[in-house]
């Protein structure tokens, strides 16, 4: 074990596969879309998303806790209560002092905005809701966690874009190997399904227009991919001290051994097409972790069903790799959950290490002839792999990578 490595301890997710972890993982390896028509989309050229089930959320959080948060903060509180519960932590005993938060969040309150602004417009400034802003900001994903499990150091959100999540990863690994925390709660949350960030991305031509077939939408590496698919959902990982979690007598669930950074600097939202930046960032993850390109056993990609994100994907893996690991892509199942993204496909990446299973890409059934990629389809796929990556890109040119390796 590369003695910078940090303990992954505990884990939390909830997607639009599953409300809990082990729900997620199981619809995963059964490789089912969640993508379908969206109510709330009505009447958009793009009317259909990936959503997270309907859930008590006064039962769970409380009245007043539920009305006070917008639906990414609530996610983020649920993923993080289970993670820590899965650490078997006790935030009543903790010293919070020691115990902090970081989260990648893209877009916050998308479908709140719209209705405090109708009621600007109106002329009725009085009935905007003074909730409107600690409702909204993106911080405030951070702070409710903090406040709700009693975590008093350090607390903040990161946001570069669709790579928000692993770049809380990343900096997550950093308060620790620094000694400013004992543990970090890390990871993302997100919720895009909304009108205007569908009728934005839309403009965009980045969302898949297959209306005749939700399900089969979400199409990574396919040569009938046309776009992604809205998504939301929330993934949270404790991150502890190697030496702390020993002390405590818990076995980690991986490690989280190396992260790296880049950007393209090439264009505002298209990836540079040759994969340069995001190699860069997959390399200095590797250098980090003190491994090797032929190490790594699995890739869980960024796959977002995109003609030019999957290509410039690809290049970039082969840049890095002589032959590239066995590959999947959660998003084919789940959508794309923009800043949670990152965070739930490094969560599905442990449980690979844990399970020794790579679970399938969905709607894959016409590989691109362009991309050279082994992404394993329709079944899950046993394997033998020590480590692994997790990569992500976002508009602005941003990548993150983490390289996760087995307890």
């Amino acid at each position: 074990m590369n003695t910078r490595a940090v303990a992954v301890t505990g884990l939390g997710m909830i997607t639009p596969a599953g409300f809990g972890a082990a729900a997620s993982w199981e619809r995963f390896c059964h490789g089912t879309p969640t993508a379908r028509t969206d109510p709330g989309l009505a009447g958009l050229p793009v009317d259909f998303s990936c959503r997270v089930e309907e859930f008590d959320a006064v039962g769970l959080l409380g009245g007043r806790l539920s009305r006070r948060l917008d639906r990414f903060s609530q996610l983020a509180v649920l993923a993080a209560r289970e993670a820590v519960a899965d650490a078997r932590l006790d935030p009543a005993r903790w010293d919070g002092t020691r115990v902090g938060v970081v989260l990648g969040v893209s877009a916050t309150s998308a479908a709140t905005h719209p209705v405090e602004y109708a009621r600007l417009n109106e002329g009725r400034p009085d009935r905007v809701s003074p909730m409107m802003l600690p409702r909204s900001i993106p911080n405030m994903a951070a702070g409710e966690v903090s406040l709700d499990l009693g975590a008093r150091g350090p607390s903040l959100v990161t946001s570069t874009a669709c790579a928000s999540g692993t770049t809380a990863l990343g900096l997550a690994c950093d308060l620790l190997r620094a000694d400013a925390c004992d543990l970090v709660l890390a990871g993302g949350t997100d919720s895009a399904r909304a009108t205007m960030v569908a009728t934005a991305f839309d403009q965009l031509r980045a969302l898949s227009r297959r209306r005749h077939d939700p399900a089969g939408a979400s199409r990574p590496f396919d040569a009938d991919r046309d776009g992604f698919v809205l998504g939301e959902g929330a993934g949270v990982l404790v991150l502890e001290r190697v030496e702390h979690a020993r002390a405590r007598g818990v076995r980690p669930r991986a490690y989280l051994a190396g992260r790296g950074s880049s950007c393209d600097a090439y264009h505002f939202t298209k990836p540079c097409p040759d994969g340069e930046g995001l190699a860069r960032a997959v390399l200095a993850a590797l250098d980090d972790a003190g491994l090797a390109p032929h190490e790594i056993g699995h890739v869980n990609a960024h796959g977002t069903g995109t003609v030019l994100n999957d290509s410039a994907e690809a290049a970039a893996l082969h840049r890095v790799f002589h032959r590239p690991p066995p590959v999947t892509a959660n998003k084919s199942i789940i959508g794309h959950s923009m800043g949670a993204a990152g965070a739930i496909e490094a969560a599905l990446t442990v449980l690979t290490l844990q399970h020794q299973l790579i679970p399938p890409t969905a709607n894959l059934d016409r590989p691109d002839e362009a991309i050279d990629l082994d992404v394993v389809t329709k079944v899950p796929r046993r394997v033998a792999v020590t480590a692994a990556v997790s990569v992500s890109s976002g508009f602005g040119g941003q990548n993150a990578a983490v390289v996760l390796t087995a307890a």
